[in-house]
């Protein structure tokens, strides 16, 4: 076994999924864990994650690293400080075309992907992807196709109602904007 086949220590395993978790700014999945830290073995890239999880959530006031379904991992600031981090990001998290698409979901939920292209071009479906990976919308079965909705992430993130009447309330007349530094 070469150099480069040997695994990783378990301490540089650690320190190189924290590195992915950080710098990520999307959940990552076992696989893509696995990959991070040098080993084939998805169960242990997880519990990897799961310790790290352990660390941060106990120790850090503001951020946090969340399990989703799947499983998949995110290290995030905890939603009532995203204000007062927004403030002083220097890259915006969306593009303003996406952003543009995630308003038109949020406004006209549950939006087809037909009316989507009709509405925002071939494009919306990079903007999608986008949104997805961020957490911001989910997919639903309608008919033949899909539509979209927005998720309880978005809601929190730009401190918007979960009820879509008053969702939509909140949003007439407006549109989502980028933090004023993006």
């Amino acid at each position: 076994m070469s150099e480069q086949d040997k695994e990783p220590t378990q301490r540089e395993m650690v320190a190189r999924v924290e590195a992915a978790l950080y710098a990520s700014g999307r959940p990552l999945d076992p696989g893509q864990l696995a990959k991070v830290a040098g080993t084939t073995s998805e169960r242990k890239a997880v519990a990897i994650a799961r310790d790290i999880a352990k660390a941060v959530n106990s120790s850090m006031k503001s951020v946090e690293v969340v399990e989703y379904g799947g499983p998949r991992f995110a290290m995030q600031l905890k939603a009532q400080y995203t204000q007062v981090a927004r403030k002083f990001a220097t890259r915006p998290l969306l593009s303003r075309a996406s952003l543009k698409t995630l308003s038109y979901i949020a406004y006209f939920q549950p939006i087809p992907t037909s009316e989507l292209v009709l509405r925002r071009s071939s494009t919306v479906y990079q903007h999608i992807r986008e949104l997805e990976e961020v957490g911001f919308i989910a997919a639903e079965r309608q008919g033949r196709g899909r539509a979209y909705r927005t998720t309880g992430r978005f809601s929190e993130y730009f401190g918007l109602s979960m009820d879509i009447p008053s969702m939509k309330r909140q949003l007439e007349g407006r549109t989502l904007t980028l933090p004023r530094n993006a």
